[in-house]
């Protein structure tokens, strides 16, 4: 892809994102300067959410982008039946791993969605997408719930686990849709949406 005099910006933390943003083999700068607060009504749609989050980041820019700037911002949900999964919660890092293990209980032997949507804006416009995927554990044990937590911290993971690390290896046997959209990126969305802004 050319992208020409246009820079584009990533606007996440996320070392998942930078990788597979990298892997379109395209140039682009982290900053993940941001004034949004992550937050949302109970009543909200859970399947909204995801948007409303990457749309918040977009618009919780800490500046105005310039003419030749496209951002780029993300959110992924993890929904098991109707329980939403976040990141593991806690004061300290014993109980995110408590808060890890429950999710990880929750989620061994069902099949859950994994909703992404990314929101990509220049000055003239902005789209929002979103891509689900479905993602089946096996039944995993308590050994294979502390050793992973233990080894992989996986603190800053919704659902608190990555599907591209040991728990994906030994615990999912099937995937329906693109693993790249529960890492954490649509890549075949971005790119193709990235090139009616070009």
């Amino acid at each position: 892809m050319d992208i020409g005099n246009k820079k584009i910006i990533l606007a996440s933390g996320s070392p998942r994102r930078r990788e597979l943003l990298a892997g379109l083999d395209i140039e682009f700068e982290i900053d993940t300067r941001n004034s949004f607060e992550e937050s949302y009504s109970s009543n909200t749609p859970h399947r909204k959410i995801p948007v409303l989050m990457a749309e918040g980041k977009s618009s919780g820019f800490h500046r105005p982008i310039l003419k030749d700037e496209i951002l780029i911002t993300a959110d992924t949900m993890v929904l098991c039946g109707n329980r939403i999964l976040g990141k593991p919660k806690g004061t300290d890092d014993r109980e995110k791993a408590e808060d890890a293990a429950g999710m990880l209980r929750i989620l061994s032997g069902k099949t859950h969605e994994v909703i992404t949507a990314v929101t990509i804006r220049d000055t003239y416009r902005h789209e929002t997408f979103t891509d689900s995927a479905y993602v089946q554990f096996k039944e995993l044990t308590e050994g294979e719930i502390s050793y992973y937590i233990r080894k992989y911290r996986p603190f800053d993971k919704a659902g608190s686990y990555g599907v591209q690390e040991w728990i994906g290896y030994t615990g999912i046997t099937a995937i329906r849709g693109s693993f790249y959209t529960v890492m954490g990126l649509p890549v075949h969305l971005v790119y193709s949406h990235l090139e009616s802004f070009l």
